[in-house]
């Protein structure tokens, strides 16, 4: 497989693989259980994802767009920890 390929195919499964890690959290928190429920289709998607074709452009809309998710979690997730706990939140 070419470079460029493999290189989008890593940068997805990160952006998935960061979100679904926070799935224990999640469940902590009230907004939370309404995300869970998309879990099961981003699961699939990352399952499937070798058959799909990337370009730079997906790639860059889920990097922003994860990146925006973590971003509005931070506070609600924040206030679900005790003090002194901070997770990898890129």
């Amino acid at each position: 497989m070419n470079r460029p390929y493999n290189s989008h195919m890593a940068r997805i499964s990160n952006c998935l693989q960061t979100i679904l890690e926070l799935e224990p959290e999640l469940e902590k928190i009230e907004l939370g259980k309404s995300l869970l429920e998309e879990f099961d289709v981003l699961k699939d998607f990352l399952l499937r994802i070798d058959s799909v074709i990337l370009n730079e452009d997906d790639v860059e809309r889920v990097e922003i767009a994860t990146a925006n998710f973590l971003e509005e979690l931070r506070v609600p997730l924040a206030k679900s920890r005790p003090r002194g706990h901070a997770p990898r939140l890129q």
